[in-house]
């Protein structure tokens, strides 16, 4: 393992996919697939026992099979020699039935649908905690007033609780993304050398093998890859949504800002050489990732167009890259979790910090009231030429709008300097996301 190993990934789903795991999966299809096929009189009840006995990862001489791998062009070709061998030690007329009618692609690519399937139960219960402390964060945090910012740049104000939710409903719509596409993607692949299966491996004796695996009986996809671009595209999205919420809180620890910072903990955040520094580490690892998912993705896509019925190179390609995606996918997704289940949120900076501009902030208020007493244009024009003043002449925009307009009173442009006044819908925004949920 790298020196990184613990950082960019997640050990629990490292290990998945780990040589002894990936083996377990690859010799899982070899014993379900003799079970399948003694259920249907072509393999003999006792070789398929025997068979499923040899079927054991720490049976498999593992530095053997990884030089041979060279030579075969992909790890079932060697794996099925030890195997055969294996169960040749046990019974000769059970070797015979070692691998019976499938090829090494069927091998290969089922075994990765079931990491994938585990992969997918395990992401599937990280997705439902980071909803939950997404949730807490939302509902703690409501009404909790901060300016809302554009292109960098401080526009009105919104709540914390607003952010937190439209976090909350993204990350939602990748769990529905992920839960819509198991269909097509938690499939049995068996189709024999060509994709046009044959009597060792007919469809009953898929339909059994795909009850036993527990995964869904279709057609050869051996060549059509679309369902794991897809799985992948799916990924690359989640990583994405997660890297722009910590884009966004890292902006937020910055000392100019000061509005949330990670939470605290001995060692964590330090610089070598500055001992006040708090680093966001942890945004910066899920930043880390999300840089690098989407080039991981484009592998995936640009090995698609497989030529005829077994590609020379491209479907070679994806092994590695989708692991490396899953595992990236795993540790972003931890990393979420830590974050935001210690945030700290600074509520009395956020406060401070809606009054940097003197006002300026509510100008789209005004407008808006004045709009009511003299049109949309001028109201537009007037708080345009009021907030240029206020800024050359350094004062707070009511200030200027109460010396230079007649329009509005001093008592009627107090609420509209007001940030909970210029909050828009946010609550009733907040409160019909959080309806979605079981609270």
């Amino acid at each position: 393992m790298s020196l990184y190993s613990e950082v960019f990934y997640s050990d629990e789903i490292n290990e998945l996919f780990s040589d002894e795991k990936s083996l377990s999966y690859l010799l899982l299809f070899e014993s379900s697939l003799a079970k399948a096929q003694a259920e249907h009189g072509i393999v003999p009840n006792t070789s398929a026992s025997i068979i499923a006995s040899c079927s054991q990862a720490d049976l498999i001489d593992l530095q053997a099979l990884k030089k041979a791998i060279q030579l075969g062009g992909n790890v079932a070709i060697p794996l099925v020699k030890q195997l055969t061998q294996l169960v040749k030690n046990q019974d000769a007329e059970a070797a015979k039935f070692v691998h019976f009618g499938a090829t090494s692609q069927d091998v290969v690519d089922t075994a990765t649908v079931l990491q994938i399937k585990i992969f997918v139960e395990w992401l599937e219960n990280q997705l439902n905690t980071l909803q939950e402390v997404l949730i807490k964060l939302t509902q703690e945090h409501r009404q909790t007033l901060m300016i809302g910012r554009t292109l960098l740049q401080q526009a009105k104000p919104i709540t914390f609780g607003l952010k937190m939710a439209l976090c909350l409903e993204s990350i939602q719509r990748s769990a529905e993304r992920l839960q819509s596409l198991k269909g097509e993607l938690l499939v049995l692949q068996l189709a024999g050398a060509v994709g046009s299966q044959n009597q060792a491996i007919n469809q009953k004796v898929k339909e059994s093998l795909a009850n036993i695996l527990g995964l869904k009986a279709t057609h050869s996809w051996h060549t059509h890859r679309d369902a794991f671009v897809h799985f992948a595209a799916v990924l690359g999205v989640l990583v994405g949504s997660i890297g722009k919420i910590a884009k966004d809180i890292s902006l937020l620890m910055q000392t100019e800002v000061g509005e949330v910072f990670e939470g605290a903990g001995a060692g964590k955040g330090g610089s070598s050489t500055m001992p006040h520094k708090r680093n966001p580490v942890a945004s910066a690892i899920i930043l880390a990732n999300a840089q690098r998912v989407p080039h991981l993705v484009a592998t995936l896509m640009t090995a698609m167009a497989q030529e005829h019925e077994r590609s020379a190179g491209l479907w070679h390609s994806e092994w590695e890259v989708l692991n490396d995606l899953m595992k990236l996918t795993a540790g972003t997704l931890e990393r979420s979790i830590e974050l935001l289940s210690g945030l700290e949120v600074d509520k009395n900076r956020m406060l401070q910090n809606l009054e940097l501009t003197q006002g300026l902030i509510y100008a789209e208020n005004v407008s808006l009231a004045l709009a009511e007493k003299i049109g949309k244009s001028e109201a537009h024009k007037l708080v345009e030429k009021a907030c240029k003043k206020a800024v050359e002449e350094q004062k707070h925009l009511k200030q200027i709008l109460v010396e230079n307009q007649n329009y509005l009173t001093e008592t009627e442009l107090q609420p509209l300097f007001q940030a909970e006044n210029a909050i828009g819908l946010s609550l009733e925004i907040i409160e019909n996301i959080l309806s979605k949920y079981e609270l």
